[in-house]
């Protein structure tokens, strides 16, 4: 008996302590979940803090950027009110300028009704005494005053005439000095004369050689892609880039001073960055153009018409740059149509492309003012625009006040001193004609004026122009520029083929 049961008290007891343990077990277990538990609520409240900071600082940080706004707004809401105040007081000047005039002319009514009275007096007068004292009829009598009455009075009409049409000229000419001096007093553009080089700083002697490149072949390539003159002497630290094309010789510029800031100057180099700086700058012009019309308040306007504004940065009209003469022209021009009741925005815009043909007439060929009608009437540009580009050279009269202020501004633009040199323009149209003279040749892919028109680079498609061949066109352009074109000394004809051939390892 005592056999059995010490083996099941054993076991019993062995059970007993078995679940004991696994109930201490749990209870560890339970504590450790516990304090996991309260770890992330801890984090999570950590968490909730943090995030509430972050939102407290970005909703402060909105507070300041909107008080920023409304500074800005409450500056903007003053200016406009300053503006409004300022064209009030100039509605009023003209107001009382309107009303003195007419007092004048109620004056002068009043004047001539007196010189009218009195007239009829003398007639009467006159009447009564040939009727007592003269052996006439009384027909005959009425028809012999009738006539020394008109004498008289014709002689007194014109002198009356001849006085007020004399005052008339002279008030015009006072209100016409008036509107000019208001006009230029309250615009003051500067003037930029054009040359025909730009510089480029060299960071040593050294980059000269490389730009000239063995025998010559990078300077070649680099005359060839850019279409300019360049010119290394033994000028320290620079070379010169000489070419009567403003736009033209802006990229040859940028090229080379990129190509002279990454040190890799060859061939392939160049006609890869002339190719990047080339697209950049038609990106750079049409912006510069958007600018200029939204600086102006004159959106909307046909992005082509932006475009060309911009080009005409890049573009001289006897040495006066033709972006800042057309920007003159536009301000001048509506600074006189206000002056004159005329509606100032309509002349700022016939201002702004009265000239707007001159950026197509280096790459097309032309009159500017045709090529301007054109480009604004398929843009649908207003009448008066049309009118203005026509008038300011005499091809149109105008048709009221904006474009008669846009003709007059474009005489005041380019009449004050210093403003357009003859020399320049004359020698930037020859160059013109001796490039379109070796371009209307067949085969003939580029042709640069170079060494201030001295020499001209004709560059031939050598699948179309042979070898023997470009011997005959050398002479026959040289030809046709003897017989087209006046110039000094002489022009030497360079004739160019080169042949490539590309191919690829795969």
């Amino acid at each position: 008996m005592e056999e059995v049961l010490i083996p099941t008290v054993t076991a019993i007891l062995g059970a007993i302590a078995s679940f004991l343990f696994v109930i201490n077990d749990n209870k560890k277990q339970f504590r450790h979940y516990e304090s996991e538990a309260k770890a992330k609520a801890s984090a999570i409240e950590h968490e909730a803090e943090h995030s509430l900071q972050e939102a407290k600082i970005n909703i402060k940080e909105q507070e300041i950027t909107l008080e920023k706004k409304f500074q800005i707004k409450v500056l903007e809401l003053e200016k406009q009110k300053t503006e409004l105040s300022l064209e009030l007081k100039s509605l009023e000047d003209r107001e009382k300028r309107s009303l003195k005039r007419k007092k004048e002319l109620l004056k002068k009514e009043r004047y001539l009704d007196t010189l009218e009275d009195k007239k009829q007096q003398e007639i009467e007068g006159v009447i009564d005494i040939l009727e007592k004292s003269a052996s006439m009829t009384q027909d005959e009598a009425k028809t012999h005053l009738i006539q020394q009455v008109e004498d008289q009075s014709q002689l007194e009409l014109a002198q009356l005439i001849r006085k007020y049409e004399k005052q008339a000229h002279h008030d015009a000419k006072k209100k016409a000095d008036y509107i000019l001096s208001q006009a230029v007093t309250r615009y003051a553009g500067e003037f930029a004369g054009e040359r025909l080089i730009n510089i480029v700083n060299l960071p040593s002697d050294e980059y000269k050689g490389r730009i000239i490149g063995k025998e010559g072949r990078n300077i070649k390539s680099l005359e060839h892609l850019l279409g300019v003159d360049i010119i290394v002497d033994e000028t320290p630290g620079v070379i010169i880039i000489s070419n009567f094309n403003l736009y033209r010789r802006a990229i040859a510029t940028k090229t080379i001073e990129l190509l002279v800031e990454d040190g890799r100057i060859h061939p392939e180099r160049i006609e890869e960055v002339h190719a990047k700086v080339k697209k950049e700058f038609e990106q750079k012009v049409l912006e510069e153009g958007e600018d200029i019309v939204v600086e102006l308040g004159l959106l909307p306007m046909a992005e082509e018409l932006m475009r060309l504004l911009g080009r005409m940065k890049y573009r001289a009209s006897y040495g006066q740059n033709a972006l800042a003469h057309t920007l003159e022209v536009a301000k001048l021009a509506s600074i006189m149509a206000a002056e004159m009741d005329g509606d100032a925005k309509l002349a700022l815009r016939a201002g702004l492309l009265h000239d707007i043909g001159k950026a197509l007439t280096q790459e097309v060929g032309g009159n500017h003012v045709d090529l301007g009608v054109e480009v604004c009437r398929r843009y649908n540009e207003h009448p008066t625009v049309i009118n203005a580009i026509y008038a300011h050279h005499g091809h149109e009269e105008p048709d009221g006040v904006e474009s008669a202020a846009v003709c007059a501004a474009d005489a005041l633009s380019a009449s004050r001193p210093g403003a357009r040199r003859e020399v320049l323009e004359s020698f930037t149209r020859r160059v013109k004609e001796i490039e379109e003279i070796a371009l209307k040749e067949r085969g003939v892919v580029d042709a640069y004026a170079i060494n201030a028109g001295r020499e001209i680079r004709v560059f031939v498609n050598a699948r179309v122009i042979n070898d023997n061949q470009i011997s005959v066109l050398s002479k026959k352009i040289a030809k046709e520029i003897e017989n087209k074109v006046q110039y000094p000394g002489e022009i030497k004809v360079n004739v160019i083929r080169e042949k490539r051939e590309i191919s690829y390892a795969k």
